[in-house]
C-alpha cells in the first residue's frame, strides 16, 4: 500500500525536505556496510567477496547506480541482490533481483536475495530517499537494477578477457558464465574477485525487450518456500543476544496524558525488569513495561491501575462526526476544479448523491514491532520499515545521536499497507524512547517494543473518514452537463513534512486523486478538510479508495438511467484518449464473457474501471444477494500496467488488493468512535475479509514492452464499485456507503 501519487516537482521537494532535516543523511558507511555484505556471504556458506575493492568509480555514478552496493558473487556461483526496498508480501523481493540477474545473465537457481539498510545507496533513485510506498518499487528501479546488472556483468566480461588476454568483444554470457573463443567458459564466482577491482563503466548498453529470458516469465518467489513453511523471519522474529521485550499502555484517548500511576502489581510478575513512565506519539504519555519476553511484559501492563487526563483532549464520537460532515459537505469548500454550473439547474436528467466511507485500520498480520540496540558508537535497529532513512534520522534525534550513528536493518514485514511509511516515525520513536528509559534505569539490553493485535486497532493512523456530496446533471444521451462536487476529509499530509509540495490551494491532493480522469465531465469540485483529534495516514490506494467508488457507481448509474450498456457507456467517454483503459476494459469484458454469457437466476454484472499509481485496472463481476448479504462470485481483471516483469507478482498483488477492496465492503469494516475511544479492539470486531469470501479470480494482463508501473495498489480501488454495480442491477438501487448498506 502506501503512498499516494505524487506531483511531478515532488522528488525535488523531498531532497530539499531532507537537507532541511539534517545535513549529513544516515548513510551507513561504506566500511560498515562491507562488514553487513561480508556476513551475508558466510550465512550462504561460501568465502565472502570485498565488494568495495573495486577501482574508483566515474564521478557520474551516485551509490545508487553502483554494484557494489548490490550485487555480491559468492566462488561458488551464488550471486546476492540486495533489494532497495521493504518486502512486506509484494513481491519486490523476487522482481528486482529478477531484474538484474537478467542484464546480469545469472543463473536464476543461484540467485538470492536481502534487504538493505539506511545506506544513500537503497535510497528511492527518483526521490533520492528511502521509500517503499505509492507502488514505486518496480517503476522506479526498473532502470536502475537493468544498470546494475549490466554493469556488473561488463566488468564480468571485461576480467575474463583479461585472464585469456582477448577482446571482450568476442565474449558473450550466458547462465552465470562467460563463454570465450573455442568454448572456453569461466563462471561468475571464478572472476568475481578480478572484476570487482575494475573501474565501473557508466555507459551500459541494455537489452532489447525481445531478449529477455527471465523477465515476462511466470518466476516462483525466492521467499516463497520459507514463508509458506513458517521459516521465513520477519521483524518481529528479530533475537539479539540478551534480548528484553516492552508493550506500552497507551491512553483510551488521543493524546491523553497520564493522572496517575499505580505499578504495585506489575513489578510483582515474574520475568519483569522495569516499568517505566514515557511519552508517546502526539504528546500523549503511556507506560512502557520491560520484561525478559513478551507474555510476561503484557500480563505485568494489564495489571497496572492507571488513571488517565482527558480533558484537555477532543473526544470524537462518529455520529456526531458524521453529522457535521454532512453539514458541511452542502457547503462549497476550497476549490480544486472550477466547472461552470449553470447548466445543472435546466439539466433533463440529475442524479444527488450522497456517499459515506468510515475510517478504517491497515491490520498487518505483523502487528508494529522494533528492536533496538543501543551501542556506545551507535545504535541499530531491526525494523520493517518503509522510509528507513527518515525512521534512522527520527531515531538520532530521539536518541541524541548523529544520523550517521543509527543503522537501519531493514527486516521483511507481514504487511503494512502505509502504516509503516509514517512521517512521524510514531512507532520507532517509542521504541528508541523506550530503548533509552531502560538503559537509563540499568538496562543495558535489546529492547524490542511490540504492538499487540488490540494496540494496532487502537493505536490510529487509519485511512480517513470522508463523506462526498455530489449533483450530477445529464442529458437523456448520457452526457454530462454539469457535476458539482464537494468531498469532506481530514488530510493526512497536513503538518507532516509533505504538506508544503502536497496541499495546494488548501486541497490535500490525496483526497482528490482519482476524481474526474478520465472522463472529460464539467466538474466543480470542491474540499473541506476538518482538523479531528484522530490520527490519519494513506491506505492500500490512498485516495482511490473512495474517489473510485464514487466515480464508478455514478458513471454506471447515468448508463443505466439512459438505459446505455455499462461498457459501451464507458468505452464512448474513454473515445481515443486513454487507450490503456479501452484495453484493460475490453480485456475483462472478453475474458469474462460479459454480455455473451447467460449468468444463473439471481445474478448480475457490474463493472468498473479505474486508473492509480499509472495503472490501470478494469473487473468484470458477477454477484448476487443471498439472505440479504451481497455475495461476490467470480471476478475477471483486465490490467495494463505496462511491461510485467513476473507475472505472478501481478496476479498475487491484483488478488490480494481486490480482497482488501471487498473487505470494504463488508458489514463491520468500520473504525467507529465513542467518547473519544475506539470501538473496535482485534478482528472479533474489526472485519477484513478472509480467504473464504474470496470469489473465483482471473488476472489477464494487456501485452507492453513500455517500462512497468506499479502494481501494489491499483487493484484495489475498482473492486467495491464493480460489486455494488452489479448489486445495483439486481435491486434497482444505488450502494452508497462502505461498507455496503443493504437495507
Amino acid at each position: 500500500m502506501l503512498l499516494p501519487t505524487v506531483p511531478a516537482d515532488m522528488p525535488r521537494a523531498l531532497q530539499l525536505m531532507l537537507a532541511r532535516e539534517h545535513t549529513d543523511v544516515a548513510a551507513l558507511p561504506r566500511r560498515d556496510f562491507l562488514k553487513l555484505t561480508v556476513a551475508g556471504g558466510f550465512a550462504l556458506g561460501v568465502a565472502p567477496l570485498d565488494v568495495h575493492a573495486q577501482g574508483t568509480a566515474p564521478p557520474g555514478l551516485k551509490p545508487q547506480q553502483q554494484p557494489a552496493a548490490f550485487v555480491a558473487i559468492a566462488r561458488d556461483g551464488t550471486v546476492t541482490v540486495t533489494v532497495n526496498r521493504l518486502e512486506f508480501g509484494q513481491g519486490v523481493q523476487t522482481a528486482l533481483p529478477l531484474i538484474l540477474a537478467e542484464e546480469l545473465d545469472a543463473d536464476w537457481a543461484r540467485v538470492r536475495s536481502q534487504l538493505g539498510t539506511n545506506d544513500m545507496a537503497y535510497a528511492d533513485p527518483m526521490f533520492g530517499m528511502h521509500l517503499t510506498g505509492g507502488s514505486n518499487s518496480i517503476k522506479h528501479s526498473y532502470t536502475q537494477y537493468r544498470e546494475l546488472g549490466a554493469r556488473a556483468r561488463a566488468m564480468l566480461v571485461s576480467a575474463a578477457a583479461a585472464r585469456w588476454q582477448v577482446d571482450a568483444a568476442r565474449l558473450r554470457t550466458e547462465t552465470g558464465h562467460v563463454i570465450g573463443p573455442g568454448g572456453r567458459r569461466l563462471g561468475y564466482g571464478e572472476l568475481a574477485d578480478d572484476a570487482m577491482k575494475l573501474p565501473v563503466p557508466e555507459a551500459v548498453v541494455l537489452k532489447d525487450p525481445k531478449q529477455f529470458k527471465l523477465i515476462g516469465k511466470p518466476t516462483t518467489r525466492l521467499d516463497a518456500r520459507a514463508k509458506s513453511s513458517g521459516r521465513h523471519d520477519f521483524g518481529i522474529d528479530v533475537r539479539r543476544p540478551g534480548q528484553l521485550t516492552a508493550v506500552v499502555a497507551r491512553p483510551p484517548v488521543f493524546g491523553a496524558k497520564l493522572r496517575s500511576v499505580d505499578d504495585t502489581a506489575a513489578r510483582a510478575v515474574k520475568g519483569v525488569k522495569a516499568v517505566l513512565r514515557v511519552p508517546l506519539d502526539r504528546g500523549a504519555e503511556g507506560v512502557a513495561v520491560v520484561a525478559d519476553g513478551y507474555w510476561p511484559a503484557k500480563t505485568a501492563r494489564d495489571a497496572l491501575k492507571l488513571e488517565w487526563a482527558t480533558d484537555a483532549v477532543e473526544k470524537v464520537d462518529s455520529e456526531r462526526l458524521l453529522a457535521q460532515y454532512r453539514e458541511l459537505a452542502r457547503q462549497p469548500g476550497a476549490r480544486h476544479f472550477d466547472a461552470d454550473m449553470a447548466p445543472l439547474a435546466s439539466a433533463p436528467k440529475r442524479i444527488e448523491a450522497e456517499f459515506t466511507f468510515p475510517y478504517l485500520a491497515h491490520a498487518p498480520m505483523e502487528p508494529l514491532n522494533c528492536t533496538v540496540e543501543l551501542g556506545e558508537q551507535g545504535t541499530t535497529l531491526w525494523v520493517g520499515s518503509q522510509m528507513a532513512g527518515l525512521d534512522g534520522m527520527a531515531a538520532a534525534r530521539t536518541l541524541g545521536l548523529k544520523p550517521e550513528q543509527v543503522r537501519v536493518n531493514v527486516q521483511s514485514a507481514g504487511g503494512g499497507f502505509g502504516r509503516r511509511a509514517i512521517p512521524t516515525s510514531d512507532y520507532v520513536v517509542e521504541a528508541c524512547g523506550i530503548a533509552r528509559a531502560a538503559q537509563a534505569a540499568g538496562l543495558k539490553a535489546p529492547v524490542r517494543t511490540v504492538w499487540s493485535r488490540e494496540d494496532d486497532i487502537k493505536g490510529g493512523y487509519y485511512r480517513p473518514m470522508h463523506v462526498h456530496r455530489a449533483q450530477v446533471g445529464f442529458d437523456e444521451r448520457g452526457r454530462v452537463l454539469a457535476w458539482d462536487h464537494v468531498i469532506v476529509g481530514q488530510s493526512i499530509v497536513a503538518g507532516s513534512p509533505f504538506e508544503s509540495m502536497m496541499v495546494k490551494n488548501g486541497v490535500d491532493a490525496t483526497a482528490v486523486e482519482g476524481m474526474r480522469e478520465p472522463y472529460a465531465v464539467p466538474m466543480r469540485l470542491t474540499v473541506h478538510h476538518p482538523k479531528v483529534n484522530v490520527p490519519v495516514l494513506w491506505w492500500r490506494s490512498v485516495g482511490s479508495t473512495h474517489t473510485a467508488f464514487v466515480m464508478e457507481t455514478l458513471i454506471d448509474q447515468i448508463a443505466r438511467e439512459t438505459k446505455q450498456d455499462p461498457v459501451a457507456y464507458r468505452l464512448a467517454m474513454f473515445g481515443d484518449k486513454h487507450p490503456r483503459h479501452t484495453a484493460a476494459l475490453q480485456l475483462a469484458v472478453d475474458k469474462s464473457g460479459y454480455g455473451k454469457r447467460t449468468l444463473p437466476a439471481g445474478r448480475a454484472w457490474g463493472v468498473a474501471v479505474h486508473e492509480s499509481f499509472e495503472s490501470v485496472v478494469a473487473y468484470v463481476v458477477e454477484a448476487s444477494v443471498k439472505d440479504g448479504e451481497p455475495v461476490l462470485h467470480n471476478v475477471t481483471a483486465g490490467v495494463h500496467c505496462n511491461l510485467v516483469i513476473n507475472p505472478r507478482t501481478v496476479e498475487a498483488q491484483v488478488q490480494g488488493a481486490a480482497l482488501m477492496g471487498l473487505g470494504m465492503c463488508l458489514p463491520g469494516a468500520a473504525i467507529t468512535f465513542k467518547d473519544g475511544v475506539v470501538e473496535q479492539s482485534n478482528f472479533g470486531d474489526y472485519r477484513v475479509a478472509r480467504i473464504t469470501e474470496m470469489p473465483q479470480f482471473a488476472v489477464h494482463t494487456v501485452p507492453s514492452a513500455d517500462p512497468p508501473k506499479g502494481m501494489g495498489e491499483p487493484g484495489l480501488p475498482p473492486l467495491a464499485p464493480a460489486f455494488a454495480n452489479a448489486i445495483a442491477h439486481l435491486t434497482g438501487k444505488p450502494l452508497r456507503d462502505l461498507p455496503f448498506k443493504l437495507a
